[in-house]
């Protein structure tokens, strides 16, 4: 098969990012999903979106560490985290006049 833009075989991987869900959720991450995985090899393995060719996509699928998949969670969480907090700065620290 030809090489393609890693977003084009998404569909066709679906049962890889599954079978690594369920492979992670055994880990302890109950939480994950399989558009989890996705975004994580998009972030941490593939910086983006590459070519790649099918097999070496599944290959990367079922190579990803748990490890990765942590730190992939927790700056996902740091993030999330901020944003919040900068929200709640921002309306908390806006004054309230009654008048």
């Amino acid at each position: 098969m030809n090489s393609q833009r890693v977003e084009e075989w998404k569909k066709m991987i679906y049962p890889a990012l599954k079978s690594k869900q369920e492979e992670l959720g055994m880990l302890g991450y109950e939480q994950a999903t399989p558009e989890d995985v996705w975004k994580c090899l998009c972030v941490k393995v593939w910086n983006g979106e590459p070519e790649k060719r099918l097999h070496e996509i599944v290959q990367d699928i079922f190579h990803l560490k748990s490890s990765v998949f942590l730190s992939y969670l927790t700056i996902q969480s740091y993030e999330n985290d901020d944003l919040a907090a900068s929200i709640e700065a921002l309306i908390g620290s806006s004054p309230q006049t009654d008048k």
